[in-house]
């Protein structure tokens, strides 16, 4: 059964218009918890209070109203959001039609999958095979929600996706934040940096990479549920590497023992973490305080 559509209009080129739905692409596995009294288990609620009279507000009485200067308030009415809508508040009104790449990553926020509406298929599909033999993307304004949204149309495995983007005055200039631009590097230390890049460098795997904050957080609640004691064990804190050659020195030689080193192997492999950490304290092994066991392991095999 397909999930269910969150939206539901046309996408429109030109005069030709194609019936079909959003829906969500992406699941939300982040965990959410609730305040509760710990007495006697009950749930926390929250009332809307006054600030000025200190005491709740009823729902009739309250309006919204935009901060024009401090203290100065604007109410605004149903009626002053309805005259500020957009027409085509159920179409995806494609505008350009881009090469993707062209795009800065920057500017995407959330991706939908479009999906063809009942007797939309044919011209659904005559689009995704036009975008894809012109190697281009659509880039579009729809209205979701009452706001107006910028968008990228796009092909991905059979199927029209939509990018929801930010508008280009939304990104923060990097001006204030970049460093200066005399900052000036050592030859030799840019060339151990280029290394340690290309000790890294291959192919992109999404399957790779876990969430383990939340991989260890179901581990505690299963844990506590069962009536477990859970032990927090003591993080040190990162150490700002002295020496920047040794420390690249050493990052470059943990890396290449992560690619070209078997997965066991001498006595390392039978100590724990703290044990590992330990011998990388007394052979001086740079940053061992923010490495994981494999990657203390790599380092102490390739030191």
């Amino acid at each position: 059964m397909p999930p269910r559509a969150i939206w539901s209009g046309t996408i429109s080129f030109g005069l030709v218009t194609v019936p079909v739905r959003l829906h969500g692409a992406i699941r939300d596995h982040t965990l959410h918890f609730n305040y509760i009294h710990q007495p006697d288990g009950s749930r926390i609620g929250y009332e809307k209070i006054c600030k000025a009279e200190g005491k709740p507000v009823p729902d009739e009485e309250i309006v919204r109203a935009f901060e024009y200067e401090k203290g100065e308030y604007v109410i605004m009415t149903d009626e002053d959001f309805e005259a500020a809508k957009v027409e085509g508040n159920r179409t995806i009104d494609i505008r350009d039609f881009v090469p993707y790449e062209q795009i800065d990553s920057i500017l995407f926020r959330h991706t939908y999958y479009v999906a063809p509406d009942d007797g939309g298929e044919r011209t659904y599909v005559l689009l995704r095979e036009a975008m894809e033999d012109a190697g281009l993307a659509g880039i579009a304004k729809f209205v979701m929600r009452d706001r107006q949204h910028l968008g990228c149309l796009r092909v991905r495995d059979g199927v029209l996706t939509l990018e929801q983007m930010y508008f280009a005055d939304e990104v923060v200039p990097t001006e204030e934040i970049a460093p200066p631009a005399d900052v000036e590097i050592d030859e030799r230390e840019l060339t151990m940096a280029r290394q340690l890049i290309d000790a890294f460098a291959g192919d992109f795997e999404p399957e790779k990479y876990r969430d383990t904050y939340r991989d260890t957080l179901c581990e505690i609640i299963k844990a506590k549920h069962e009536g477990q004691e859970v032990v927090i064990q003591a993080q040190e804190e990162p150490e700002q590497p002295t020496d920047l050659m040794a420390a690249l020195r050493a990052s470059i030689a943990a890396a290449q023992g992560r690619r070209g080193a078997p997965a066991s192997g001498g006595d390392l492999d039978e100590l724990s973490k703290d044990e590992l950490y330990e011998r990388a304290k007394k052979a001086d092994i740079p940053g061992r305080s923010q490495m994981s066991r494999e990657e203390l392991l790599e380092a102490l095999h390739a030191a």
